[in-house]
């Protein structure tokens, strides 16, 4: 998931959710609620509108366990991250809440196996949900895009 849109750094220099990226957000997870998603675990880049973007989807998909991890942040490599989630000896469903450009050159890794394909787009508050490919990761390991939600899907 992308960050909700935030306050820009004239404004606040932390950058939290403005009000409209808060209600975005939440308008996705709750959808997402509603319609069975849930995750095991979601991690954030500990930048603050990232954490609250976690939060507030944990609250929503009843998630406990939300943390901060390195490497999550908009620049940074992806072939770390990429290699974890495709480790088949840690299973179990995992939101990141993040930054552009590092989703979009994630998910590109995962699901085209070149961070530079551009295999999805994403936008604020967007939720994009990456399914392992084949019956069992180590039987094929690589994602594909199982679907995408935004703020305009959900409002019609």
């Amino acid at each position: 998931m992308q960050h909700g849109e935030a306050l820009s750094a004239d404004v606040d220099p932390d950058r939290p959710l403005a009000e409209v990226g808060r209600r975005n957000v939440l308008l996705v997870a709750a959808h997402a609620a509603a319609r069975g998603v849930r995750v095991e675990r979601i991690v954030h880049s500990g930048k603050l509108r990232a954490k609250q973007t976690a939060e507030i989807l944990a609250d929503e998909l009843g998630c406990r366990v939300v943390e901060q991890v390195a490497g999550l942040k908009p620049s940074d490599a992806v072939e770390a991250v990429a290699a974890a989630m495709l480790d088949p000896g840690r299973p179990g469903s995992l939101a990141l809440v993040g930054h552009l450009p590092f989703l979009e050159r994630l998910a590109s890794l995962l699901v085209a196996g070149d961070s530079t394909a551009h295999v999805v787009a994403f936008r604020n508050a967007g939720l994009v949900k990456l399914a392992a490919s084949g019956s069992d990761i180590s039987d094929a390991p690589g994602f594909s895009v199982s679907w995408i939600l935004t703020p305009e899907l959900v409002l019609g």
